[in-house]
């Protein structure tokens, strides 16, 4: 898998402020960012978790930490689903 590096600018108080390495930030803005790009449509589920470098398992806890659904399924998706398993 090829990977490009985005540079992002944080003036170094911030990690300090934060009480955060460099490395922790950058995970903690990778997997924010997959949330956020899962939660906006802009990302399947499984490219989030690949964006966010964690495993499937992870990156769902941290969904429902962040109170984003596993599922983008609107109400009437799921009520038409159940219409096709219940005409079976």
């Amino acid at each position: 898998m090829n990977t490009i590096t985005i540079p992002l600018e944080v003036p170094s108080d911030i990690l300090v402020a934060l009480n955060e390495t460099e490395d922790s930030l950058k995970n903690e803005f990778q997997t924010n960012t997959a949330i956020l790009l899962y939660q906006r449509g802009k990302l399947t589920l499984g490219k989030a978790i690949q964006l966010s470098g964690v495993g499937r398992y992870e990156f769902e806890k941290k969904l429902a930490a962040s109170k984003v659904s596993v599922s983008n399924l609107t109400i009437d998706q799921f009520f038409d689903d159940v219409e096709k398993l219940n005409d079976k």
